[in-house]
């Protein structure tokens, strides 16, 4: 039977998220198993990380780009909403309340969408397959599956060992759904090991490239002061 594909970042990772530390593990009041690799048992905690400093700015500002559906129903509507902003803009608190964190990771991840882990997890999870309603395993289900199905990924890669018992795998690497391009690392929290080194945080400013960049690519629009 193949095996998981490891892989280790080769430079620094970088992670957009709320000041004052975003390096910080979440609270876990706020861990609500929202995101693709979140553990469905609430055991560990994950930090979301880039090998671009371009992707975790798509990766967050997603959510606020226009839905055709919702713009089209607005536009039905008559009179003003008071207090609401439209679609497509994205309030200044948003990037006042946010840092740019860089830091070294170190371990071993599993390339989850290499041909071997594909391959690896077709055998052990197929049961789970057929229960989500996949015939099979492919670089699109990753992407595109239940968040459900892929958390479940999560928690079986997370448990993998060696032969001593130690963990084999630090976190999960990932390409983004935002593009082909962007390469994503999913960081398990685990009381032995503490991967992050050198982390250093950089205010957000409004001028920044590569938020202006994503503003353009995702046609959005800043509003200072709200």
């Amino acid at each position: 039977m193949s095996e998981l594909a490891q892989t280790t970042p080769q430079g620094p990772l970088f992670r957009l998220a709320h000041r004052p530390d975003p390096w910080a593990w979440p609270p876990r009041t706020y861990c609500r198993r929202a995101n693709r690799w979140d553990d469905p048992t609430d055991t560990y905690r994950m930090l979301y990380a880039s090998t671009e400093r371009r992707a975790p700015f798509l990766e967050t500002l997603a959510r606020f780009r226009p839905d055709p559906a919702v713009s089209a129903g607005l536009a039905q509507i008559s009179g003003p909403d008071e207090g609401a902003l439209p679609p497509g803009h994205v309030p200044g608190s948003w990037v006042t309340a946010r840092m740019i964190g860089t830091a070294t990771v170190g371990g071993r991840f599993a390339d989850i969408g290499d041909s071997a882990s594909l391959a690896h997890l077709q055998e052990v999870l197929a049961a789970r397959l057929i229960h989500y309603g996949y015939r099979e395993l492919d670089g699109a289900v990753i992407r595109e599956a239940r968040r459900e199905f892929t958390q479940e990924i999560s928690l079986y890669v997370f448990g993998r060992a060696d032969g001593a018992g130690t963990s084999m795998f630090s976190g999960i690497a990932y390409r983004s759904r935002l593009g082909d391009e962007f390469t994503n690392w999913a960081v398990f929290e685990r009381p032995d090991q503490d991967p992050v080194r050198n982390a250093t945080a950089t205010d957000l400013s409004v001028d920044d490239p590569d938020l202006l960049a994503t503003f353009t690519l995702f046609g959005l629009t800043l509003v200072p002061g709200r």
